[in-house]
């Protein structure tokens, strides 16, 4: 690991931090929180950027990692701009801004913007120690870099599955349980944790072991906080036949359906 380090890891909090209060005055001026989610794939290439340029060697696995965050930024971040732009702000942003009142825009500074940013750089370890690394390239990096893959391709199709199904009209109020929606009800979820694990693996490659808070912090999320409980929450209300569609069909790991 280089002896810069400290310098780079706080370097990337900085940026971050900064993207996110500039992202967080456009929000008041748009009066959209929302704009913080197409921002969160991004906001990895943004501080993949900045420790690879602090860090300046340059190393082989930096610029392997950086291209593939920067592939899965762009495809996230544009995925989400189209939907937010299509559905307005989400919910649970508009109930926070209801219920926060004239101190909603502090307040989204703090529990929105600030605190996205510093999940962000955490997750992001696995990047730090890949691009802080002079150790030479190896199997971990060759067999990550086919997980990351893999990950971004069920994430990719899962959420094109989904935007194509929310498009027509005749599935208002219906579920998809096709496709890869047949076998998880969150399959882009299941993507997404997939690829931070082939991320890590690259960074054992680099021998940062100790990153695996990243993957791990992402994994729980999805799991037991932001992802899975609170978007269910929601579709068991709004979507008729989604208890039936939760008895037959894996929450996570894509398997089949039960009869």
């Amino acid at each position: 690991m280089t002896t810069d380090f400290p310098l780079i890891a706080a370097s990337g909090l900085c940026v971050v931090l900064g993207s996110m209060t500039l992202l967080w005055l456009v929000s008041l001026r748009l009066k959209d929180a929302s704009i913080v989610d197409p921002f969160w794939g991004p906001g990895f290439a943004i501080a993949a950027m900045t420790y690879y340029l602090v860090d300046g060697s340059y190393p082989n696995r930096g610029t392997l990692v950086l291209c593939l965050v920067t592939l899965w930024a762009a495809r996230l971040g544009y995925h989400l701009y189209v939907r937010n732009r299509r559905e307005g702000e989400d919910p649970r942003y508009t109930a926070m801004r209801t219920a926060g009142g004239r101190l909603f825009p502090l307040i989204s500074l703090f529990t929105i913007f600030w605190f996205q940013a510093f999940l962000l750089w955490v997750i992001s370890l696995p990047i730090l120690g890949s691009i802080a690394s002079q150790a030479p390239l190896g199997f971990f990096d060759v067999f990550g870099t086919i997980v990351f893959l893999v990950g971004l391709t069920i994430e990719s199709v899962a959420d094109n599955q989904l935007a194509l199904f929310r498009v027509a009209p005749a599935n208002k109020g219906h579920v998809l349980d096709t496709g890869l929606w047949r076998y998880s009800r969150h399959p882009n979820y299941f993507g997404e944790a997939v690829l931070w694990w082939g991320l890590y693996l690259i960074a054992v490659g680099a021998e940062a072991y100790w990153t695996i808070v990243g993957p791990a912090l992402i994994t729980f999320l999805l799991l037991r906080f932001s992802g899975v409980p609170m978007l269910e929450d929601g579709l068991r209300a709004s979507r008729p036949g989604y208890s039936e569609y939760i008895k037959r069909t894996s929450s996570f790991v894509p398997w089949p359906p039960k009869n």
